[in-house]
């Protein structure tokens, strides 16, 4: 089906009529996509390289075709005629759109889109020397009921000088290299198994992308199978891709652009290997995340920041005797307590951070008056503990936390909390990277 579809097209395309431009948009006729080519610097430099593209803008309701089309279409065709000295590059197209017609998968450019190619001027080229480039431009224009084949004969007359740009030219360009798919610069993984395609692409943790927006579009046939459904899982610096594989899959090293937002994507490389499945990764960072917490908590106990905190706890265990209920209950109130308030000193952090404050983990014990009134705190229990005095001459926070029953097990809690942040750091410093 594919394949008729094309021939159908390349065959339109060879009968249609020409048309001709000079730096000009071609709209001659019924032409639906007016093109012209233009250079961002009218006297290259010899030596040197300067871009060229082609700048090409649909009319509404329709739209062309990038250099893989997809199911149906045809990408753009050039053959240049150049003058000795002049080198021009391969095409480099944006990033595209999918557009879904009757069950095809089409990849497309609704809007404006500027299709670049590096021009290179030989080092023996004297200056001044005229250097008239001329091509002919081949495209498929189509809305999603109808396809007319057009084209053009290009050209630009550029003259060897000193390279220099002119900046809205720099500008135009620049705006269209912004569209370019980047290098994603680390080779994916990729593994077919029982006729789906599953994809490893290294992609950092921290990088935003709009995951409803994410596409992968093969640069060859014998990949994925356009149409099909793709389904993103993010598992930390890599994004799991999982497709059908293409009825006449070939295996080997494959291209493709990873789209991750409007207009903005990335040129991959992928060769065959191990993919882990996204549910078994993520069950097993699941289980090695909550391993970790518990180990933490237990260090955490024997830390000098918790440890003389928890004689308070095991005074009032003591104090509840048998009552296994009583024991229960002050369990409660004391885990309570200590959420709370680590909910509590998070909300005031971010708070503060809002507001333009540059704090951290473990804010509160910055200031060295807090942290002077902790250590009398502190030393007014210990004091207390061993029958210096009564807790009713301390402060407030010294009574709460001596209280017995519920109340006491809940400030005890909270008072472990709010100094056991610095003892958190190391726990707390590899959990949030």
């Amino acid at each position: 089906m594919r394949i008729f579809h094309v021939l159908l097209m390349t065959l339109a395309l060879f009968l249609a009529p020409a048309a001709h431009a000079q730096g000009a948009f071609v709209q001659g006729g019924p032409s639906h996509i007016a093109a012209r080519l233009v250079a961002e610097g009218a006297a290259p430099a010899p030596g040197h390289t300067t871009a060229i593209a082609f700048d090409m803008k649909p009319a509404a309701g329709w739209h062309g075709y990038w250099e893989n089309p997809g199911d149906a279409g045809l990408g753009m065709t050039v053959r240049w005629t150049l003058p000795k000295g002049i080198t021009i590059g391969p095409l480099r197209y944006p990033v595209p759109r999918t557009l879904m017609i009757a069950g095809l998968m089409n990849h497309v450019y609704e809007g404006p889109y500027g299709v670049l190619a590096t021009l290179t001027v030989a080092k023996d080229v004297k200056p001044g020397t005229p250097l008239p480039i001329r091509v002919r431009a081949d495209w498929l224009a189509c809305t999603d009921k109808v396809c007319v084949p057009e084209g053009a004969d290009l050209s630009l007359d550029l003259v060897a000088g000193d390279g220099r740009l002119a900046p809205a030219d720099r500008t135009r360009f620049d705006g269209w290299r912004m569209h370019l798919p980047r290098p994603l610069g680390t080779e994916a993984t990729y593994a077919v198994k029982d006729g789906k395609l599953r994809l490893s692409v290294p992609f950092p943790a921290d990088a935003a992308i709009d995951e409803k927006d994410v596409h992968l579009f093969p640069l060859a046939e014998g990949l994925a199978r356009y149409a099909a459904p793709q389904t993103l899982v993010r598992s930390g610096d890599r994004l799991l891709i999982e497709t059908e594989a293409a009825q006449d899959f070939k295996s080997g090293t494959a291209q493709a652009v990873l789209r991750t937002g409007d207009q903005v994507g990335f040129l991959l490389t992928a060769r065959p290997g191990d993919v882990p499945t996204g549910g078994a990764n993520w069950a097993t960072a699941a289980l090695l995340a909550l391993g970790g917490a518990i180990l933490g908590g237990l260090l955490l106990n024997v830390m000098p920041c918790v440890f003389p905190i928890l004689g308070l706890k095991a005074l009032s265990l003591a104090r509840a005797g048998g009552d296994e209920r009583a024991v229960r209950q002050e369990a409660w109130a004391y885990a309570a307590g200590l959420v709370a308030t680590c909910l509590a000193l998070g909300g005031l952090l971010l708070a503060l951070r809002a507001a333009g404050a540059a704090v951290g983990w473990a804010f509160q014990l910055q200031d060295p008056r807090i942290i002077l009134l902790l250590l009398l705190l502190v030393t007014a229990i210990a004091f207390n503990l061993a029958g210096l005095f009564e807790l009713s001459a301390v402060d407030a926070g010294g009574r709460l936390a001596g209280k017995g029953g519920k109340a006491g097990a809940f400030w005890t809690g909270a008072l472990v909390a709010f100094v056991a942040t610095p003892c958190t750091g190391p726990f707390m410093g590899a959990a949030m990277g």
